[in-house]
């Protein structure tokens, strides 16, 4: 037999669980201080994630997906994006949209039922949240090809989680994406965790990176909670991809720390002690580390930054809580840019019964 092809797959990390680093840092972080900011956006998700979901608890707001553990993930990739690239997410990349100019009350709407929350002020291109599983990584590649075919030097980026690699939608996208060279950056979030079914259980592969190798294009995995190997990760395949040298998949590895979303109880199907075995990877300690060991943090800063994020927290839920419903007329408002005429008239109709106080039904 002849070997007609072969691959690998590399995986690559800077600052280990104890923040030390393990080679030298790219660029972008040489000075610890031009790391803070990354620091201070993984702290701000981890405080946003802890809020939204009290809300939840305690019936202010509805189903909410945390991404404990894996703020590092959202933020790296935020920082490397420009703002004129396109975030194509699922349903756990707060991290990413806060970064790129989501606002916390556009986000706590959102989880609360009011799809003005989607309508961003900030990154008015970047897509909305995504919670069917897969589907949107071919949005991202529809996307990827608009910029190709407009010559701009620009790129999409689609974030899911490992379970969405064994999709159809998925497999598909990466193989457009290749087979055309588009300007696409896919990101599989590695959390370990399909829901309740294991990374292990849902698909065979040594790698999720390696499913890139079918389709043509570079994969790699990096550690998911060192903020540096994923930013200097993403920053790579996002300016080859805007320079037309096609897109490529990077595998962050991570762990989901707590459950799928507020409506899961995750200590139905995995153990507590595989959970706290986790806790050392923390990427929160991890950066932490690095910038108190290199001078660059201290426990003020940290009481500090603390209170300045809880105090803007506050700000959001207040203000999305004195947020007036929209009226019920709005759910055909967005469907169409012309609304046709049997949905005209059903809006009018249900318009008429809200102003009367009446309900019905409409044909």
């Amino acid at each position: 037999m002849t070997t007609v092809a072969s691959f690998e797959i590399g995986y690559n990390q800077f600052l280990d669980p104890d923040g030390k680093a393990v080679q030298p840092l790219p660029e972008f972080a040489r000075d610890p201080q031009d790391l803070v900011p990354l620091y201070r956006g993984i702290v701000f998700t981890r405080r946003f994630d802890a809020k939204a979901i009290a809300l939840q608890r305690t019936g202010r707001m509805g189903t909410y997906p945390s991404s404990l553990g894996q703020e590092a993930v959202g933020v790296g990739i935020g920082a490397a994006m420009r703002p004129d690239d396109v975030l194509v997410p699922s349903y756990r990349e707060t991290a990413a949209m806060l970064w790129r100019g989501v606002t916390p009350e556009e986000i706590l709407l959102y989880w609360g039922g009011d799809e003005r929350g989607a309508d961003y002020a900030g990154p008015r291109e970047d897509f909305p949240i995504s919670v069917p599983v897969g589907s949107h990584a071919l949005h991202a590649a529809g996307v990827a090809y608009a910029f190709k075919f407009r010559k701009e030097k620009r790129a999409a980026v689609a974030v899911f989680g490992d379970g969405a690699t064994s999709t159809g939608d998925v497999y598909e996208a990466l193989n457009v994406a290749g087979a055309w060279r588009l300007p696409a950056v896919f990101v599989a979030i590695n959390n370990q965790w399909a829901i309740s079914v294991r990374r292990e259980a849902q698909t065979a592969s040594e790698t999720l990176a390696q499913k890139a190798i079918a389709a043509g294009i570079p994969g790699e995995q990096v550690d998911g909670n060192d903020v540096v190997a994923v930013r200097h990760a993403l920053d790579q395949a996002l300016e080859t991809a805007r320079e037309g040298g096609g897109p490529a998949l990077i595998e962050a590895i991570t762990y989901r720390m707590t459950d799928h979303t507020t409506a899961d109880d995750a200590s139905r199907y995995r153990p507590p002690e595989e959970v706290s075995a986790q806790w050392p990877n923390d990427p929160v300690t991890r950066l932490r580390g690095y910038l108190v060991d290199n001078d660059a943090w201290s426990k003020g800063h940290e009481e500090a930054l603390i209170a300045e994020i809880d105090a803007r927290i506050d700000a959001a839920v207040e203000t999305y809580e004195a947020t007036p419903p929209q009226p019920v007329e709005a759910m055909f408002d967005y469907m169409y840019a012309e609304l046709p005429a049997p949905l005209a008239r059903q809006r009018e109709a249900m318009r008429a019964d809200a102003a009367h106080g009446r309900g019905g039904d409409h044909d």
